[in-house]
């Protein structure tokens, strides 16, 4: 899943597509001027991947974390939703029916960190809050609104982020927790969320000595096929977090990164913005393939969990109407619910 930095197919990201066949792409506020622009960028996004449409994603969690323009419908962060006390308001599907009209399919949302350092730099209001509990319910109903409108959730990041004390965009953090302490309150979210339909996962650029002496959870056999996939029993789709950030990149070159975390289980790859840096994956991967580094099977398997989450949530594709949009996107009833949310959430702080 690649990420580019234009707000149009130029000629040369034309070519990319087309010689290398990514199997998504993840969109950003620099690629995002208007709904019209955003439906005409997907609909030829979709066009040049052929007949096997993209995944095509987005970070919407609200508050800080809002990729879409102020003509859509921006929820405040996931703390405030929680706040409100109604989990019918973090289900109510306005983020769905807006990202669906113009042709994202897939949002890296909802957050299951559970927010138990107050000194952490990068989760804070993005959790739901300070108690599993509280984020199991919240996260259930925002995975439910999604699916149940079309657009595939993408739950993160595993197996938790929330007691950090660095942000793995600038280095590489280090959780200590016992497995005990992991079992009793960072993984309950996950397991809930697993065992209530969610079928996508991003990795954390983190390390947990007591889950893995060695590798971050992007990177771990022992945390992504061991526990994630035999002990938690997900069947869906691992994604990894962006393998740009410095928490891998300054331990490891891209192409060894990438060739580890499908190593250990992950089924896509996640490069947000350089090109660069997504032809030298590419190309790793098809060495590490070639010279038996990577086993085809362990590919293949990626690839069938891939078709089922697109069966499901991008076929058939259907090129958007945009004399629709002003139908949907922050339409009054969507500003509505936006205000239930802050009246909600103001009277019971």
């Amino acid at each position: 899943m690649i990420g580019f930095e234009e707000t149009e197919v130029t000629p040369d990201l034309r070519a990319w597509i087309h010689e290398y066949r990514p199997g998504g792409v993840i969109l950003f506020s620099r690629n995002l001027v208007a709904p019209e622009q955003i439906a005409k960028l997907t609909n030829e996004l979709q066009t040049l991947a052929g007949n096997i449409p993209l995944l095509m994603a987005i970070d919407q969690e609200g508050g800080r974390v809002s990729r879409l323009p102020s003509d859509f419908t921006i929820f405040p962060p996931a703390a405030t939703v929680a706040q409100s006390g109604f989990t019918e308001l973090a289900y109510q599907a306005v983020t769905a029916k807006e990202l669906r009209s113009v042709g994202m399919n897939m949002n890296m949302a909802p957050v299951l960190d559970i927010h138990t350092n107050p000194a952490n730099p990068i989760i804070g209001n993005r959790a739901f809050g300070t108690e599993p509990d509280q984020v199991c319910r919240m996260g259930e109903a925002t995975i439910a609104g999604l699916h149940d409108h079309g657009v595939l959730a993408c739950g993160k990041h595993f197996p938790g982020h929330g007691d950090t004390h660095t942000d793995s965009h600038i280095e590489l953090p280090t959780v200590h927790a016992t497995r005990d302490r992991l079992e009793e309150i960072e993984l309950q979210p996950f397991r809930y969320a697993i065992d209530h339909g969610l079928q996508a996962m991003m990795t954390a650029h983190v390390h947990y000595p007591a889950l893995d002496p060695t590798y971050p959870a992007t990177l771990s056999s022992t945390i992504l096929s061991e526990l994630l996939r035999k002990e938690l029993g997900f069947s869906g789709i691992i994604v990894s977090d962006d393998l740009e950030m410095r928490a891998i990149l300054d331990h490891a070159s891209v192409g060894e990164a990438a060739i580890r975390s499908l190593q250990a289980g992950a089924d896509m790859l996640l490069i947000c913005k350089s090109r660069v840096l997504a032809t030298d994956t590419v190309e790793a991967l098809r060495q590490a393939v070639t010279s038996q580094e990577l086993e085809p099977t362990r590919i293949e398997a990626s690839l069938a969990r891939i078709q089922t989450v697109k069966q499901q949530f991008v076929h058939p594709y259907q090129p958007i109407d945009l004399s629709t949009l002003c139908n949907i996107v922050g339409i009054p009833s969507h500003r509505n619910v936006l205000a239930s949310i802050m009246a909600y959430a103001n009277s019971n702080v």
